[in-house]
């Protein structure tokens, strides 16, 4: 039978990075602005993290909290710095969005590896890894423990994560509330929509954009530091984080731009991820490889469904991509 119950905390533990990469690309998107460069950032986010516990656990004798913080403001600083970039070149020089965010995806590729391969020299491994485990354990500290046969059904699928997988639900629910509950949403979503229009109202538009990219590159970047500090168990290798950030920018599309959609959708995600871990192939290898490529089979989908509907309300931000001209008013 379908072991649900071990599969469920893995399938949640492998989406929760797609949920805060989706979650800080819809924030952007909102505002206008189409960011490509979430993979880098997510990777900037997570060297950064590295870098800031690296140095703290080589300073000897840690403190639990400041194990955690001094990643967490390592990780959002790197990534704000990332997202200021990006406004910069796109809302300030109004640069073409498509080239700068794929820019930003090399560049913070780039960055992580050469960092992340400094760290390894300084480390002295012998292997082309570093192991923080002091800092993971306390990122991954939870209420129970999944691995324990003895803890319920209930305490297994809802108890046993680390506190970042928490935060990135409540991150996800917030944003939906405030884009569609509040004043600043409503600001917000009209400057995706009509930054002209929004101009004319008295609305900064300027200053919607770059706080949304910038807010969004930052929670972007704990979806990165959550993958290396929780999923990886604290280790760091270089060009290890695969394609989860480009499937983070198909999930927006998934979820319709709707973070608490995201949630489930993440977790979705995550399950088709690992999925062929659990079906049964034998020895036929090829049959394994078609399972792995679920998440991808379906993302085609949902982009080719996407592009049929004709609700507005299931659209893209009408200024998506698009650099705002006040001068054209």
């Amino acid at each position: 039978m379908f072991d649900f119950i071990s599969f469920i905390p893995r399938a949640i533990v492998q989406g929760i990075p797609l949920l805060l990469g989706s979650t800080g690309e819809t924030l952007t998107e909102k505002s206008g602005n189409l960011n490509l460069g979430i993979p880098g950032i997510m990777y900037v986010g997570a060297i950064s993290g590295v870098i800031g516990s690296f140095f703290y656990e080589a300073a000897g004798a840690p403190s639990p909290f400041l194990t955690v913080l001094i990643p967490l403001l390592c990780c959002l600083l790197g990534s704000l710095l990332m997202g200021l970039l990006y406004c910069f070149l796109t809302v300030t020089l109004r640069a073409n969005q498509n080239v700068t965010g794929l820019a930003l995806t090399t560049f913070g590729v780039g960055f992580g590896n050469f960092f992340g391969g400094s760290l390894i020299k300084l480390s002295g491994s012998e292997l082309p890894s570093i192991i923080l485990t002091t800092t993971s354990n306390c990122f991954r500290r939870s209420l129970v423990n999944a691995a324990d046969t003895t803890a319920s059904w209930f305490g297994r699928l809802f108890l046993s994560y680390g506190f970042l997988a928490y935060e990135a639900v409540i991150i996800a629910l917030v944003a939906a509330y405030v884009l569609n509950r509040t004043r600043t949403g409503l600001h917000l979503r009209s400057v995706g929509e009509s930054p002209t229009t929004a101009d004319a109202a008295g609305i900064n538009v300027s200053r919607y954009k770059y706080a949304a990219t910038c807010i969004g590159a930052m929670i972007a970047g704990l979806g990165g530091l959550y993958y290396v500090m929780d999923y990886a168990s604290g280790v760091w290798t270089n060009d290890a984080f695969g394609d989860r950030g480009w499937l983070a920018i198909a999930l927006v599309i998934f979820t319709i731009w709707r973070p608490n959609v995201g949630v489930l959708a993440s977790f979705l995600f995550g399950g088709l991820y690992i999925l062929h871990m659990y079906i049964p192939s034998g020895m036929n290898l090829a049959v394994k490889e078609l399972y792995k490529m679920l998440p991808y089979v379906v993302t085609i989908i949902v982009l080719v469904i996407s592009s049929m509907r004709n609700k507005r309300e299931n659209q893209p931000p009408a200024s998506l991509g698009l650099a705002y001209f006040r001068e054209e008013r």
